[in-house]
C-alpha cells in the first residue's frame, strides 16, 4: 500500500490508490479481488479437538496410571487394573469437560465485521458483500454504519467514529478528510483514517479502501492472537514435577522391594513381581489427580460467586502466584462514567454532588448552601450554554436499560447531567433555542461551536480547552453583567484551571457571543472571536469506590500493578495516584511511540521503576507483557477491547471484562469478570492462593497414608514372608480412591487462612512437594500411622489366641481377612485425625475451629460409611478380601483416632516457638 496517505489532499488520494471519485468499475473490482483476496480474516489452524481430548489422557501422571493398570492385568489382578484405568478415564473426561472451550477469537472478530457495505462502483451506489471489498473501493459512510475495511477519508461532514473495539477508549473521535502530518501519531489517532470493525456514531463521509482482510488493523490483531501458543500454567508445570517425584519414589521402591522379596523372602518370581507392584501401588497416590481437578473445580465455583468466571481450570491456581497485574484504566479502575465535580462561574466555585449519568445530586456553592432550586444566573447561563453546545443524549432507565445511559461522547453527556442537576432540561432548551449551525470539534482548534436562534437574535456557544477559549474572549460574565476581561481576571481563570488540572480533573471552558444582525460567514475565524467567558466545568471519570482498597491489598500481597492504557498519560497518572497505584513522586510516563525506541534491555530496566504506559497499540501491550514474563514475573492482564486480545492470550492469566468486553477479548481470556471490577481480580487472586495452599494440604494428607500402606510390604519382606501382608493391593486402592477422596476434597475446600493476602506471591521455584512436607508425611505422621495400623493387625490376632506371636501367623482364611480389615480400618480411623491436622500448617486447629468447614464432616461420614461397607457387605468383602469385625475391635480403633492430630499439634507448637 502507498505510504503517507494521511498527508495527501483528498483529490490526490484517488490517484495514489489507483481509483477515481466514481469508484472502480465492476471489472476492476473483480481483478483486484483476485489480486488481494477476499476481505476476510484467515483462521489459523488450531489443534484438532481429538488431540485436545487425548492430551487429558497422555500427560505424565496419566501415563503412569495406564502402565500401572496394565501391570495389574499382566499380574492377573483385573479388578485392580480396571479400577486404576477407570480413575484415569473419569479424571481425563472431567478435565476435558471443564476446559472444553474451543478457540473462537477469530470467529468473534468476524462477528464484528459487517456483512454488507455501501460503495460507489462505476458512479453508482451499490450494496455489496463486505468480503468483496477491495483496495480502491469508495465506501459511503453514514450514522449507524459499521466500517468493513481500513480507508482514507476523502469527504466528511461532522463525522464521528466509535473506535472502542480497536483502541479500548469509549470516547467517539472526530474524523476529517483533510490532509494531516503524522507528527508521531499512531495510526488509530490519525484523524483522516477509518478502520475495519469500528462504527459511525454521527455524520457522513466517503473513504477509499486502503487495506482489507488480514492487512487491516483488525487483521494484524487477529494475526498476533493466532500466533501466540498456549503455555503451560504454573500448576501444570508443578503437576509434572510432582509426577516425576512420585514416579521416582514409587518405581524405585517397587524395584528395591521386588529384589528384597526374591532375595530375602525367597518368593517365586511371579509372586515377587506382584509384591513389587504392591509397593508401586502403595506409593502412587491414585486419588491425587482427581482430587486436584475437583479442588480446582470447587475454586471455579467459589470464584463465580465473587464475579469471576474461569474458563481454564489451571488458571485458578495461576492467579495465586500472580506477581504483576497489567490493567487498563477505563471501565476497570474507573466507572467509565464522566462526572462533573466542579463548576467555576462569575468568580465563584460550585461543587457538584452525585456520580454517574443519573441526574441526581445538588450543586453546592462555596458557602455550602444548596443551589439546586435557586441557582445563580451566571451558573444557569454557563450550564445552559454547555447543554446546547452538545451532541450527546441522556437515556433514562427503561426497557433493556436498568439505569441511566448515554448516546454520544461521555464528556458531553456529563455536561447534560450537570445541566439537569441545575434544573435545565436540555430538550426544552433546544426547543426554545433551535440549533442553526455547528462548527464541529477540531483537534487543532480544540473547541466546538454551535449557533442558535434566540428570539430575533442569533447566539453562538463555544466550549473547549480553557486556554484556547479564554484567548478568544474579551469579556467575563459576572453577576449577570459582562465585565472586560482584564489580565488579572484572565490570570485568575487560569489559576483556577491549573488547580483543577492538578487535581486530575478534565476542564472545559464555556463562552458565548451574540452575533450581529446578518452575520456571515459562519467560519471559525469569523465566529469564534469577541467572546464572553461564562465559566469552567471540571469533570472526571470516577474510580470505582472499592478499587482503592483492592489496590492496597495488592501492595500488601506483594503484587505490582502496571497501568497500560490508550488514554493520555496525565489523565492516567491522576487516576493512578488517586487509587494508590503510583506512590513515587515522579513516575515515568511512556507513550507507545517512546516504547518503539526502547530496546528489550531498556524496557526491562524501565519496568524496574514505577511506570505508566499511555497511548499504546496492541503490539506495545504485548511487548510489555512479554518483557515482564522474561523477568520471571507471573503476569495477569485485564482488557475489554479487540486491541487487548493478543496481550490477554500472551499473559499467564488473561482477564476480560464481562459487561463492556468484546467477544474477542472474552474468547482470548482465561477469566471473565462479570462485574468489570478490578476488586474482583484481587478476590480471585486470594482464591487462587487458597487453592494452592489447599493442594499442599491434601497432598500431605494423601502422602501420609502412603507410609502405612508400604510398611506391611516392608515387614513382609524383612521377615522372609513369615509375617503375612497386613494389607493387600485392593485394600490400598480402597484408601487411595475411596476413603481418602472426599476428605481430601474437603481440604481442597478450606477457606482462606488469615494473612493469605499479606504474603508475597509464590515463587515459581517453590514446589508442592518440599523436603519439609515429605518429612512431615513420611518421617513424622506416617510412622505413627504405620504403628497404629500394624498394632491393629497384630491386635486382632492376639485377641484370637495368638498372644505374643509375630511369626507363623495364618496368611489366609477368615481370621487373616479380619486382620487385614482391621489394618485397613486403622488407616481410615487415623486419617480422620490426620484430616484435622492438615487443615492448618502452623496455626492450631483448635483456633480455626472444628466446624468452620462442614465438608470435613461430610468427608468423615463418607469414609466411615465406606469402611463399614467394605468390612460388612459380602459383595465388597469378596473384592477387597475382608471379613467382619467385632464391636470391641472398633473401640480399639477409636483410641487411635486423635493420635495424629495431637502429634501434629505438638509439631506446630514447636514450629511456632522457633519461628514466631
Amino acid at each position: 500500500m502507498p505510504g503517507s496517505l494521511e498527508a495527501l489532499a483528498p483529490d490526490e488520494v484517488y490517484a495514489a490508490l489507483g481509483t477515481r471519485p466514481e469508484g472502480l468499475s465492476e471489472l476492476e473490482a473483480q481483478a483486484r479481488l483476485r489480486q488481494y483476496g477476499y476481505n476476510l480474516l484467515r483462521e489459523a489452524r488450531g489443534r484438532p479437538l481429538l488431540l485436545k481430548l487425548l492430551a487429558n489422557f497422555t500427560h505424565l501422571m496419566a501415563l503412569l496410571l495406564w502402565v500401572g493398570g496394565l501391570v495389574a492385568f499382566v499380574a492377573q489382578m483385573p479388578q485392580l487394573g480396571m479400577a486404576i484405568w477407570l480413575v484415569n478415564l473419569i479424571n481425563g473426561a472431567f478435565s476435558f469437560w471443564q476446559e472444553f472451550k474451543a478457540e473462537r477469537a477469530t470467529q468473534a472478530l468476524k462477528k464484528l465485521l459487517p456483512r454488507h457495505a455501501r460503495v460507489l462502483r462505476g458512479g453508482q451506489e451499490q450494496q455489496v458483500p463486505a468480503e468483496t471489498l477491495v483496495p480502491g473501493d469508495v465506501m459511503l459512510l453514514s450514522e449507524g454504519d459499521h466500517i468493513s475495511a481500513d480507508g482514507r477519508l476523502v469527504d466528511s461532514a461532522e463525522l464521528q467514529v466509535d473506535q472502542s473495539t480497536l483502541t479500548g477508549e469509549s470516547r467517539p473521535v472526530r474524523r476529517t478528510a483533510e490532509a494531516v502530518q503524522a507528527g508521531g501519531l499512531a495510526r488509530p489517532e490519525l484523524p483522516n483514517l477509518v478502520f475495519a470493525g469500528t462504527s459511525v456514531v454521527a455524520g457522513t463521509g466517503r473513504a477509499v479502501v486502503l487495506a482489507t482482510g488480514m492487512h487491516t488493523e483488525f487483521g494484524k490483531i487477529a494475526h498476533l492472537t493466532q500466533t501466540l501458543g498456549e503455555a503451560l500454567s504454573p500448576l501444570q508445570r508443578e503437576i509434572e514435577v510432582v509426577t516425576r517425584v512420585i514416579t521416582l519414589i514409587a518405581v524405585g521402591s517397587g524395584l528395591v522391594f521386588f529384589a528384597l522379596a526374591i532375595g530375602l523372602a525367597r518368593m517365586p518370581l511371579a509372586e515377587g513381581f506382584i509384591f513389587g507392584l504392591g509397593m508401586i501401588v502403595a506409593f502412587v497416590p491414585e486419588g491425587l489427580l482427581p482430587t486436584v481437578t475437583l479442588a480446582l473445580a470447587l475454586g471455579v465455583q467459589r470464584m463465580a460467586g465473587r464475579h469471576a468466571l474461569i474458563k481454564r481450570l489451571s488458571a485458578v491456581e495461576t492467579l495465586g502466584c500472580t506477581s504483576v497485574i497489567c490493567t487498563d484504566k477505563t471501565g476497570t479502575l474507573t466507572q467509565n462514567e464522566m462526572t462533573v465535580r466542579e463548576v467555576w462561574v462569575g468568580g465563584q466555585p460550585f461543587r457538584v454532588e452525585g456520580v454517574g449519568y443519573a441526574p441526581e445530586g445538588a450543586i453546592v456553592g462555596s458557602q455550602g448552601a444548596s443551589t439546586s432550586s435557586q441557582v445563580s444566573q451566571d451558573l444557569q447561563d454557563c450550564l445552559r450554554a454547555a447543554a446546547l453546545c452538545n451532541n450527546a443524549r441522556l437515556l433514562p432507565p427503561g426497557e433493556g436499560r436498568p439505569r441511566w445511559s448515554i448516546l454520544g461522547d461521555p464528556t458531553e453527556a456529563a455536561l447534560l447531567v450537570v445541566a439537569q442537576k441545575a434544573g435545565i432540561d436540555p430538550e426544552v432548551a433546544l426547543t426554545e433555542s433551535p440549533r442553526l449551525r455547528e462548527l464541529p470539534f477540531d483537534a487543532r482548534r480544540k473547541r466546538m461551536s454551535t449557533v442558535h436562534r434566540m428570539g430575533p437574535a442569533q447566539v453562538a456557544y463555544v466550549k473547549g480547552a480553557p486556554k484556547e477559549v479564554l484567548g478568544l474572549c474579551t469579556y467575563l460574565r459576572q453577576g449577570g453583567a459582562n465585565l472586560p476581561l482584564t489580565d488579572d481576571l484572565q490570570a485568575q481563570v487560569m489559576a483556577v484551571n491549573d488547580g483543577y488540572a492538578r487535581a486530575g480533573l478534565r476542564v472545559l471552558a464555556v463562552a458565548t457571543r451574540t452575533l450581529p444582525q446578518g452575520f456571515a460567514p459562519f467560519t471559525p475565524e469569523a465566529l469564534e472571536q469577541d467572546l464572553t467567558f461564562l465559566g469552567l466545568v471540571a469533570m472526571y471519570d470516577p474510580p470505582r469506590p472499592e478499587v482503592s482498597e483492592a489496590v492496597q491489598k495488592c501492595h500488601q500481597a506483594g503484587i505490582r500493578i502496571v497501568m497500560i492504557t490508550g488514554d493520555y498519560g496525565l489523565t492516567a497518572l491522576s487516576i493512578a495516584r488517586r487509587i494508590g497505584i503510583i506512590q513515587s513522586e515522579q513516575p515515568r510516563i511512556v507513550t507507545g511511540l517512546e516504547l518503539d525506541t526502547l530496546s528489550d534491555e531498556a524496557l526491562r530496566a524501565l519496568l524496574q521503576e514505577e511506570v505508566i504506559f499511555a497511548r499504546v497499540a496492541p503490539e506495545h501491550k504485548l511487548r510489555v507483557v512479554a518483557a515482564l514474563q522474561q523477568m520471571g514475573q507471573v503476569v495477569a492482564v485485564t482488557g475489554d477491547g479487540v486491541n487487548d486480545a493478543p496481550a490477554l492470550k500472551k499473559a499467564d492469566i488473561g482477564v476480560a471484562m464481562g459487561i463492556a468486553g468484546t467477544d474477542v477479548a472474552k474468547e482470548a481470556a482465561d477469566m471473565i469478570l462479570t462485574d468489570d471490577n478490578f476488586a474482583s481480580i484481587v478476590g480471585a487472586v486470594e482464591e487462587g492462593r487458597t487453592v494452592y495452599a489447599n493442594i499442599k494440604k491434601f497432598t500431605t494428607y494423601i502422602f501420609t497414608s502412603n507410609t502405612p500402606e508400604a510398611v506391611p510390604f516392608i515387614v513382609f519382606a524383612l521377615s522372609g514372608a513369615q509375617i503375612p501382608l497386613a494389607l493387600n493391593v485392593m485394600q490400598i486402592l480402597a484408601v487411595d480412591l475411596g476413603t481418602d477422596l472426599v476428605p481430601a476434597l474437603a481440604l481442597g475446600a478450606e477457606p482462606p487462612e488469615p494473612g493469605v493476602m499479606r504474603r508475597p506471591p509464590r515463587r515459581l521455584s517453590e514446589h508442592v512437594i518440599t523436603p519439609g512436607m515429605l518429612a512431615r508425611a513420611y518421617l513424622w505422621l506416617g510412622p505413627i500411622q504405620s504403628l497404629a495400623a500394624m498394632s491393629a493387625f497384630f491386635w486382632l490376632f492376639w485377641t484370637n489366641g495368638y498372644w505374643g506371636q509375630f511369626l507363623g501367623l495364618p496368611a489366609e482364611g477368615p481370621l487373616y481377612q479380619a486382620a487385614t480389615a482391621m489394618t485397613l480400618a486403622a488407616v481410615v480411623f487415623t486419617q480422620i485425625g490426620n484430616l484435622f491436622a492438615q487443615r492448618t500448617e502452623r496455626t492450631s486447629v483448635f483456633r480455626v475451629g472444628f466446624f468452620s468447614n462442614r465438608l470435613v464432616w461430610v468427608g468423615i461420614a463418607t469414609e466411615l460409611l465406606l469402611i463399614v461397607a467394605i468390612v460388612y457387605v459380602p459383595f465388597l468383602q469378596g473384592i477387597f478380601g475382608t471379613a467382619a469385625l467385632a464391636w470391641q475391635h472398633w473401640l480399639f480403633l477409636l483410641v487411635w483416632m486423635p493420635v495424629l492430630l495431637m502429634a501434629d499439634e505438638l509439631r506446630k507448637w514447636v514450629v511456632r516457638r522457633r519461628t514466631p
